[in-house]
């Protein structure tokens, strides 16, 4: 026999010490729990009994430990804990102050309410965030059973902010949308945005991801197409599972490290009537007049490839759909038992937590159905999603939805409307305890009952850093689509060139080596930003207000269109770059500019790396750009990249 090497006897070694030792101790965090030391191992007592009880021993695994403690559970905690509520924000801080939790309101909410699942939406620095979300752990450590806080938030790395959808992106490194992430066709860079945006999250306290969107843009006029990976099911597929893989730091489920991703919105939510939006009662339907309903799954098997911990199910209401021969009921996905039983658990076999969107349990009142009247603010005052289940008392809502195979609820901390529906016989506790079992098992497979606390310090180093900004950029620059380069006009590598500039910054032009000059008659090139088109359709609605609607081709009256024609009526070259947060029309775009650049979010200081040469477009198109409304219309709502002549097809781009 062959000795052993040295390197094989030392591993060896090491192992057999590591056996020996025992369990690895964890880090602790706490404030008001005791410590308890158990064989020279320490744990928190979070009862504060004095003993080492099942669920406190993190020696033992996440299920043995949540079936321990769903049994100490009352009904009134079990039905707290299936509510993902809205931290409360004070208000009325002075300007320039940072934002702050409403602590005496969330101590109701959550000693009393039994909540421990919440939304947050609060900005700012990181250090703020951290000791803001700190808050919020140590009333839950003060709970009878020191259930620990999770805390979740919409996309907040990139540039677009709308109410509902995405947060502010504070001091978090600014990447662009889930669109231009796509247009890499690179998994790898999307799994390395979204472990960095992992890292950032942990680091602030927030534990769980209100993304990514699985949604398919077949529909180009749809208003949520900004935070989907486009209309192609397979590169929807292999972004989403990419994602996945990075905010829960790797493929094999929930683990101390990961961050709960929640994929939304199950299922078929971008074949959307006329595009028109779900949030909105005028926007309930989602149609399939290609029969495509099997497409729009496509993109979920890679979060399921990924164990992907949550789904959350769209608003829409799915006309004229089979599943397996059943017809889907005409109510919101949230109460489809076909869309979240038979189809989800039943056939895919997903093992996750189901939450609902945000609202779907509260009553859509006058307002909401009819918005306000002209020249009136919007409201949020009475907003709510109950589609197909008006006509239901609240606690029927719940006890449908989680019969249909809902887990948890967002947007609402009603948890006693769970407890009436168990106490009228509507629904079992022992069917309670099934979804209680899943988010509790997630809790304690991230650790989170031994240290849910962040760092603060850490986190204003981390979240944002330059290194970690300095990757995002390379995306921001790569994602670009050169859609046009006429005489190869780009790259400019002249330095001193004057330019005419619209909606960017002059000082980056001037960082740059370009001379700003205020009229395209004094210029050598002019430099225009502009927006994919959009119409204000629903002014009243409290979404509908915010989204953008309707046609997607440049009116005589946009703004930066008349700036385009004068530009191009100077007779220098123009080079337009267009945000596209849906498809654009540019058919009477194309003979006024030399060059087009499709972004999904950039700064001024990436573009110019880029428009100089420093770097490269990379992108391809994520969805095809029609060529006329006309098209648009004719086109199935359901079915991808389906308008019959566009003026740019799908996956589309030039580079240098």
């Amino acid at each position: 026999m062959k000795l052993l090497s040295a390197a094989l006897l030392l591993a060896l070694g090491s192992t057999l010490l590591s056996q020996a030792q025992g369990p690895k101790q964890p880090a602790l965090g706490h404030r008001s729990a005791p410590i308890l030391t158990v064989d020279a191992l320490q744990f928190r007592d979070l009862n504060r009994n004095g003993k080492l009880d099942p669920y406190e021993d993190w020696r033992l695994s996440p299920e043995a430990r949540a079936k321990d403690l769903l049994a100490r559970m009352t009904l009134e905690e079990k039905a707290g804990l299936m509510m993902h509520g809205t931290i409360v924000e004070k208000r009325g801080a002075p300007a320039g102050t940072p934002g702050s939790y409403d602590l005496a309101l969330m101590e109701k909410l959550i000693l009393q309410t039994n909540v421990n699942s919440f939304i947050t939406r609060l900005g700012g620095d990181a250090a703020n965030l951290a000791q803001q979300n700190n808050a919020l752990q140590e009333l839950a450590e003060r709970a009878r059973l020191g259930i620990p806080v999770t805390v979740s938030t919409d996309p907040r790395n990139h540039f677009q902010y709308t109410q509902g959808a995405s947060a502010e992106r504070g001091s978090f490194s600014q990447w662009p949308e889930s669109l231009g992430l796509a247009a890499l066709h690179d998994p790898a860079t999307i799994r390395r945005f979204a472990d960095i945006a992992r890292q950032e999250y942990l680091a602030v306290g927030i534990t769980e991801a209100l993304s990514p969107q699985a949604d398919l843009a077949t529909e180009p006029r749809w208003a949520r197409i900004n935070g989907t990976f486009g209309e192609d099911a397979e590169l929807a597929k292999q972004s989403v599972q990419a994602y996945i893989e990075g905010f829960q730091n790797g493929s094999t489920g929930i683990h101390p490290g990961s961050v709960i991703a929640v994929v939304k919105h199950w299922v078929g939510y971008g074949a959307q009537l006329n595009g028109l939006d779900s949030h909105n009662p005028y926007g309930r339907y989602a149609t399939y007049p290609g029969s495509n309903f099997a497409y729009h799954v496509i993109p979920y098997e890679g979060a399921f490839a990924a164990n992907a911990a949550a789904i959350m199910p769209t608003y829409s209401v799915l006309l004229g759909v089979k599943v397996n021969g059943k017809d889907v009921e005409p109510v919101g996905a949230n109460y489809s038992k076909v869309l979240l039983t038979d189809l989800l658990r039943d056939q895919y076999h997903f093992q996750g937590v189901v939450l609902t969107d945000w609202g779907v349990t509260q009553d859509c009142g006058k307002t909401c159905l009819q918005g306000t009247p002209a020249g009136t603010p919007p409201s949020w005052a009475d907003f709510g999603t109950d589609w197909g289940v008006d006509y239901m008392t609240k606690p029927d809502r719940f006890a449908t939805a989680i019969l249909a195979g809902v887990d948890q609820f967002g947007g609402t901390e009603e948890a006693e409307n769970v407890v009436a529906a168990v106490k009228a016989g509507k629904v079992t506790e022992a069917r309670l305890d099934i979804s209680v079992a899943r988010i509790l098992t997630q809790k304690f497979a991230q650790g989170l009952f031994e240290n849910p606390y962040a760092d603060p310090d850490a986190a204003e180093k981390i979240v944002g850093s330059p290194a970690l900004q300095q990757e995002a950029d390379t995306a921001q620059r790569h994602s670009l689509v050169l859609l046009q380069n006429k005489a190869n006009l780009l790259p400019i590598r002249t330095p001193g060139k004057k330019v005419f500039l619209v909606n960017v910054d002059p000082k980056a032009a001037t960082a740059a080596g370009f001379q700003p000059v205020d009229a395209p008659e004094k210029a050598d090139f002019a430099l225009i930003r502009t927006s994919a088109p959009f119409q204000t359709l629903h002014p009243g609605y409290a979404m509908g207000h915010m989204q953008h609607e309707g046609d997607l081709d440049f009116k005589a009256d946009n703004p930066d269109y008349q700036a385009l024609v004068r530009a191009a009526a100077a007779k220098i070259p123009v080079v337009l770059t267009i945000y596209l947060d849906r498809p654009s029309i540019l058919t009477n775009v194309v003979d006024k500019t030399a060059a087009i650049l499709g972004n999904f979010g950039v700064s001024d200081a990436a573009l110019f790396a880029v428009l100089t040469g420093k770097d490269k477009p990379q992108g391809h198109l994520p969805f095809e750009l029609p060529s006329s409304m006309a098209e648009v219309l004719d086109q199935k709502s359901d079915v991808p990249h389906d308008t019959a002549h566009p003026l740019f097809p799908y996956a589309y781009g030039l580079t240098y």
